[in-house]
């Protein structure tokens, strides 16, 4: 028995959410480390280094939360 044949639509539907809002809150942390000036003690040297972080800081726990909760419906499936 595979993943994909047990897998409830709204699982997969959070699945794909989940890694969708980690996967934003990943680019844009890496965005602020390379491309928008880096960050230092103080924080991200530019205005678009600020906005980057708060995105990072918004998506990539809503985005862990959203994959915990998809992970545990996967396995819940699998049990029934």
């Amino acid at each position: 028995m595979s993943f994909s044949s047990t897998m409830q639509p709204d699982t997969r539907k959070l699945l794909r959410t989940g890694l969708w809002i980690f996967g934003t809150g990943s680019l844009a942390i890496l965005a602020a480390f390379t491309v928008l000036g880096g960050v230092g003690r103080q924080g991200p040297h530019t205005n678009s280094g600020w906005l980057a972080l708060v995105l990072a800081m918004g998506c990539l726990p809503t985005g862990t939360l959203t994959l915990v909760l998809a992970f545990m419906k996967l396995f819940a499936d699998r049990h029934r």
